[in-house]
C-alpha cells in the first residue's frame, strides 16, 4: 500500500524535530500503516507538509535506515523494509469504556445478520454468484475510453452535476431504449454508485418506520436489509416458478414494493404480463411506488425478452433500476435510476448530500462506450460466454445427479438454484462445511428467505450457483467435487457429521 505524506502522524508543531519525525514514522511502520516494500514520502514532500527542512526529515531518515527500517536508494523514495515484520497493534492502547450510542438506525445496522464474505479465498472453485470472469473484461477498450476521458482538459475543477453526467444520462436513455424498449427523459435518469446506492435513496426518501414495505419471498437479501434499516416493516410475498404471486398483494397496505420480475432473484422466475399489470393495479390503489430491479436483464437464454413494468405503467408508479455490475464489472460502482418526473428534483438533492456525485471519468468513459457501440457489442459476447459456462452447468449437473436435484431459474441471468432431493436440511451447516474442506465454495438458499413458506426450504438442501466468474474446466471440476461432497454427506462420513448428529441426539434426548 503505497502512502501519501497526509498519511505522517506525527501531532507537529512549530519547531517540530528529526527526532520526532523519525518517532512517528517508526511507529507508523511498525503499525503496519506502511506496509513491507510501500514507499515513504520524499524528503522535499514530506518537508513541505511538516513546514519544516529537508534537512530535518534527512537526518530522521537516515536514522530508520540505520536501524534497518527503511530502505533508501539515489534518486528513488524510502521504502519500508522487506525483511521487516510489522508488530501487531499494542494491547495497551486506550479503549471506550463506556457504551456504545448508536442512533435507532445505527441500532438497527448492528442487529442484522452478518453479510457473507466477499473477500478473495482459496478455494479451488467457488461457485458465488456476484463475481465476473475477469477475461471477460474489455481491458483494452475501457483503457482506452478512459484514457479518452481523463485526457479531455477540464474548463474548471469543480463539482459536477449530481444527477450524473449528461452525455451518459443521454447515452443511457438511447440504451435502455434499444435494449429494453424503455422510454424515459434523460431530466429522469440519475446515476449512482452501484445498484445498493439507488436502494438505499428509495428507501431513504420514499419509507418512514411506520410504513410497510413489500417485498419478494426469498428476495435479494440486501434489498431487504437496505429497506428494514429505515424502521419500515417488510411484507414478503411468496414466489413461485412465475415470480411474485400478485394475488396475494390483495388486502396488503404498503408505501412501495420492490421485485426482481425480468428474472426474479434468486428462484428465476420470468413474472408474466397478467402479474405485472395486477402488480401495477395493486400500486395504483395503494398509492404505492415499485421499484423494479432489472439486475441481469441483459442475460436471456430460452425466453425472449419481457417488457419492463416501466413500459407498461402510465402513471409512472415505476422506479426503474439498472446497473452494469453484471455486464462490465461490479467494481466499478455504477447504476442507473429511472424515477417518475415528480421524483427528479428530490432524488438529485439525496444523491448531491450522500456524494456529491460519482466520478466523472468513468462515466465519461461508459458513455463513450454506449455511443461508439462497443458496450452492447460487449453485452452480446459476454452473454454468450455465459451461455456456455451456463450449458456446461447444467449439462455437468445433470451427468452427476440426474434425478436426484430439482434446477431452478436457469432461463435467464447468471446463476441458477439447485435443490438436493435427498439432502435434508437440517444438514445445511455440514454440507457447506464439508464442500468447503474440498475446495467448493457453496452458498445456500435458506438465507434469502424470511419465513418459512417453502416446505422444500424447511426440508432440503438448495444452493444459489453462480457461474461467470468460473472456466469451463472449473465449473465441470467443481460439480465432480460436489459430487463427492454430497455422497460423503448423504452417507454420514465426514467426522463433523457424526459429532454433530451426536450433539443433537443428546440434546433432544
Amino acid at each position: 500500500m503505497v502512502q501519501s505524506s497526509s498519511a505522517v502522524s506525527t501531532g507537529h508543531a512549530p519547531g517540530l524535530g528529526a527526532r520526532q519525525i523519525y518517532e512517528a514514522l517508526r511507529e507508523q511502520i511498525l503499525s503496519g500503516v506502511y506496509e513491507t516494500g510501500s514507499q515513504l514520502p520524499s524528503s522535499r514532500g514530506l518537508a513541505n507538509d511538516l513546514g519544516v527542512s529537508r534537512t530535518t526529515v534527512t537526518v530522521a531518515y537516515e536514522q530508520l535506515a540505520a536501524e534497518g527500517f527503511i530502505e533508501v536508494n539515489q534518486g528513488a523514495r524510502p521504502r519500508v523494509a522487506a525483511s521487516l515484520v510489522p508488530r501487531e497493534a499494542s494491547s495497551a492502547a486506550p479503549k471506550r469504556t463506556g457504551p456504545v450510542h448508536l442512533s435507532s438506525y445505527g441500532e438497527r445496522l448492528r442487529g442484522s445478520p452478518p453479510w457473507p464474505d466477499y473477500l478473495p479465498n482459496r478455494l479451488k472453485v467457488d461457485f458465488r454468484y456476484g463475481d465476473l470472469a475477469p477475461s471477460d473484461f474489455p481491458a483494452l477498450t475501457w483503457k482506452r475510453a478512459m484514457n479518452a476521458a481523463m485526457s479531455q482538459r477540464p474548463g474548471r475543477l469543480a463539482y459536477d452535476d449530481p444527477r450524473g453526467s449528461p452525455r451518459l444520462r443521454q447515452a443511457l436513455q438511447g440504451y435502455l431504449w434499444r435494449a429494453r424498449t424503455l422510454s424515459c427523459e434523460v431530466e429522469q435518469i440519475l446515476v449512482v454508485s452501484g445498484s445498493q446506492q439507488g436502494l438505499d435513496m428509495c428507501a431513504r426518501l420514499l419509507l418512514d418506520p411506520s410504513d410497510n414495505f413489500v417485498i419478494e419471498d426469498p428476495c435479494y437479501r440486501m434489498a431487504r436489509q437496505v429497506f428494514a434499516s429505515t424502521g419500515a416493516t417488510p411484507v414478503s410475498v411468496a414466489v413461485d416458478s412465475d415470480g411474485m404471486k400478485t394475488e396475494l398483494l390483495e388486502g396488503i397496505t404498503a408505501r412501495l414494493a420492490y421485485v426482481t420480475p425480468s428474472h426474479q432473484f434468486p428462484l428465476g422466475g420470468v413474472l408474466p404480463i397478467s402479474r405485472r399489470y395486477q402488480l401495477l393495479e395493486w400500486s395504483r390503489r395503494s398509492d404505492a411506488y415499485v421499484i423494479e430491479d432489472d439486475y441481469d436483464g441483459e442475460y436471456r437464454y430460452d425466453i425472449r425478452p419481457v417488457p419492463p413494468l416501466h413500459k407498461l405503467e402510465d402513471r409512472s408508479s415505476v422506479i426503474y433500476l439498472g446497473t452494469i455490475s453484471k455486464t462490465l464489472s461490479p467494481m466499478l460502482r455504477i447504476g442507473y435510476l429511472v424515477v417518475p418526473p415528480e421524483l427528479q428534483g428530490v432524488f438529485a438533492t439525496a444523491k448531491q448530500l450522500l456524494d456529491r456525485h460519482c466520478p466523472v471519468a468513468e462515466q465519461e468513459a461508459l458513455a463513450s462506450l454506449i455511443e461508439s457501440g462497443g458496450y452492447e457489442s460487449h453485452v452480446r459476447r459476454v452473454r454468450r460466454l455465459n451461455g456456455e459456462r451456463r450449458g456446461t452447468l447444467l449439462a455437468a449437473l445433470r451427468r452427476a445427479f440426474a434425478d436426484r436435484i430439482v434446477i431452478e431459474g436457469a432461463d435467464a441471468g447468471l446463476h441458477v438454484v439447485v435443490w438436493f432431493k435427498d439432502l435434508t436440511r437440517s444438514l445445511e451447516d455440514v454440507f457447506v462445511d464439508e464442500a468447503r474442506r474440498a475446495g467448493v465454495g457453496v452458498h445456500p438458499i435458506s438465507p434469502l428467505y424470511a419465513h418459512e413458506t417453502d416446505e422444500r426450504r424447511c426440508d432440503r438442501i438448495g444452493l444459489v450457483m453462480g457461474y461467470s466468474a468460473l472456466t469451463i474446466r472449473q465449473i465441470e471440476n467443481g460439480v465432480r467435487l460436489l459430487a463427492g461432497v454430497v455422497q460423503r454427506v448423504s452417507k454420514g462420513l465426514p467426522a463433523q457429521l457424526s459429532n454433530k448428529l451426536g450433539r443433537d441426539d443428546s440434546d433432544s434426548a
